[in-house]
């Protein structure tokens, strides 16, 4: 029942403003559709062709073929109900999907307007676009109701044009009727609704104000859906008196009717020979596509896109780039409030991170409980801090799925002009990526800070918090770098797994730092860990001395030090290569921030020329 009373609010809401806001567009009066209908905007369609290439054949021995999608295709989509009708593989996703911009333009030749104008850039701010499949909700949500989420998700920008792919699919008849009576009370406000459907039930094509009918990419029938029967009755093919108009269309062009059994009529057909590869169905659609073109509904139609454009041809004011409909901070608002709910009603990445930073905690800080002062203080230190800087790069990899997992969300709310990718990119940052790295390094150093004994001191307790909370947001802008635009985790995964393995090579513990070949040494400034390990080791061994005096006199084995012997943390950096200055410790937080900027430099330009088309 809420539910429903949201949705009733959303089209309540919708009804007020398209009475008070004006349109993006200039209108021009149509009454294709009787005085009952509104003007809007209409949208128009000149010879479309769309060829793709495709690769056939083994690896190695792949060859190209070219197929058309759609051949010579035009039409006029006016206010209303505008469905376009065919089987499947027919071409209707894709000339749903070119009228709608979302389709590679390679390969694509013809033109469209609207309203006589060329679309304008930004055409995706004013049109919406509802996927055939709906957004991700909690299970539990119907069928019917994610459609009609859906739909009013496309509502909030006001778009003048609805495209829809398939919107009954996967619905019941009765949903399925619910949904097209929605969507025909929005065309009653002026709206033009253009949607693709496979094989709609009777009391659905009734409510179709025009129709196009598609087969294998050419064009069957374009106008009134009421002129469909009588179209085809002209041709030979009478429709039965208790069948559905849409079935009977699909049985003409699979040639499975009783009326095309019945039919007296010779329908144009291409001979095909042994060379020929063409198919008897594409032979039929091309035989009927030819008798379309000359009747008298084709040229009324050529009419209609000829009046339609010329009448803007000796205008020189073209349409200008659309902007957002709201600021970029706006957008920023509320797509960081959204993905912070999520992040909060998502346990696996929040809670679960926390209680795992808390209890790893707890157990290397009871590992490496109560350091001494002497060699094996100096190797408990080490590995704590060793653990702690690996931990957090090691978690980081959590974060390659901030992009993935919403990729085709992401690429079809940005293409219907929600958000910029900017407000997206950073409410990800701001609500997702920094609370889930700041909230478990805070965590891990004041559980790990105070059971192992570090230096007890408030300046040294805060450097290696900053420090730790540092090399997560490098790790973690590293991962974002190499996993942003992949379709999915498991190569992204491998990626930065080798990649940190040679991180913690060169981070100065396994290996001595100064005994590495100068071939070599280079690579340890791509190493995030080493950053972070020298700075932590430069805060806690400074000034911390092994060799305590006797009360006999000085410690014996700091009298004939061995190469073992290390009395002074200064002596264990000096001995490991490490620039103890404040200049030295500068440059690891510098290397870390700079490194942190980099990365997300490179994620958010791999997201912003993301592939966006179809």
């Amino acid at each position: 029942m809420a539910f429903a009373s949201k949705i009733r609010q959303i089209e309540k809401h919708v009804s007020i403003c398209d009475d008070e806001d004006g349109s993006f567009l200039r209108k021009k009066k149509i009454n294709f559709l009787g005085p009952g209908f509104a003007e809007g905007s209409t949208m128009t369609f000149h010879h479309i062709s769309y060829r793709v290439h495709l690769k056939t054949g083994h690896y190695g021995f792949r060859k190209v073929v070219k197929k058309d999608i759609l051949t010579d295709v035009s039409g006029v989509m006016k206010p209303g109900l505008n469905a376009i009708l065919g089987p499947t593989g027919c071409g209707k996703s894709s000339l749903l999907d070119i009228l709608a911009t979302r389709k590679n333009p390679k390969g694509l030749t013809g033109d469209i307007l609207i309203n006589g104008f060329p679309l304008p850039p930004n055409f995706k701010c004013i049109s919406g676009y509802v996927v055939q499949i709906g957004t991700h909700f909690i299970r539990g949500v119907s069928g019917g109701e994610r459609k009609r989420t859906s739909i009013g998700l496309e509502l909030i920008t006001h778009p003048t044009v609805l495209f829809l792919d398939e919107p009954t699919t996967g619905l019941d008849a009765s949903t399925a009727n619910a949904v097209l009576l929605l969507l025909k009370k929005m065309a009653l406000q002026g709206r033009t609704i253009i949607f693709s459907i496979h094989q709609p039930r009777y009391s659905i094509y009734k409510l179709f104000d025009s129709l196009t009918l598609l087969a294998a990419g050419r064009l069957l029938y374009h106008g009134p859906c009421d002129n469909a029967l009588p179209y085809f009755k002209g041709l030979g093919y009478l429709c039965e008196p208790y069948n559905n108009p849409a079935d009977f269309f699909l049985d003409i062009i699979n040639e499975d009717s009783t009326a095309v059994g019945m039919s007296k009529m010779t329908i144009i057909t291409i001979p095909i020979d042994e060379d020929n590869d063409m198919e008897d169905t594409d032979s039929i659609a091309l035989g009927l596509a030819i008798r379309f073109t000359r009747s008298a509904y084709y040229k009324q139609m050529m009419a209609d896109l000829d009046a339609l454009s010329s009448d803007d041809k000796k205008k020189t004011t073209a349409y200008k780039g659309i902007p957002y409909t709201t600021p970029f901070l706006h957008q920023l608002k509320w797509v960081s409030k959204r993905t912070f709910k999520n992040l909060i009603g998502n346990p696996q990445n929040s809670t679960a991170q926390i209680c795992i930073a808390t209890f790893l905690g707890l157990i290397v800080g009871s590992v490496f409980a109560g350091v001494k002062n002497d060699a094996t203080g100096i190797q408990n230190r080490v590995g704590a801090l060793f653990f702690l800087t690996t931990n957090q790069c090691l978690n980081s990899i959590t974060t390659v799925e901030l992009f993935i997992t919403e990729k085709r969300i992401f690429i079809h709310e940005y293409i219907s002009g929600y958000y910029r990718v900017s407000a997206y990119f950073f409410s990800k940052i701001l609500a997702d990526m920094v609370p889930m790295r700041t909230l478990p390094g805070i965590i891990l150093t004041s559980l790990n800070y105070f059971l192992i004994g570090f230096k007890p001191t408030a300046v040294a307790f805060f450097t290696m918090m900053i420090t730790v909370i540092l090399v997560a947001y490098a790790a973690s802008s590293m991962s974002l770098a190499i996993a942003t635009g992949q379709n999915v985790t498991s190569v992204a995964n491998l990626i930065i797994n080798i990649c940190f393995v040679f991180m913690i090579v060169f981070s100065g513990l396994l290996v001595n730092i100064t005994t590495i070949s100068p071939w070599l040494l280079w690579l340890k400034y791509f190493s995030i860990p080493r950053y972070g390990l020298n700075a932590l080791q430069v805060n806690e061994f400074t000034g911390l001395k092994f060799c305590s005096e006797l009360e006999q006199g000085v410690n014996v084995t700091c009298i004939a030090p061995s190469p073992f012997t290390i009395c002074t943390g200064e002596e264990y950096l000096k001995m490991q290569g490490i620039d103890m200055t404040f200049l030295g410790m500068v440059k690891n937080y510098v290397a870390l921030i700079c490194m942190t900027i980099i990365f997300l430099s490179i994620a958010y330009l791999k997201l912003r020329f993301i592939k966006k088309y179809t």
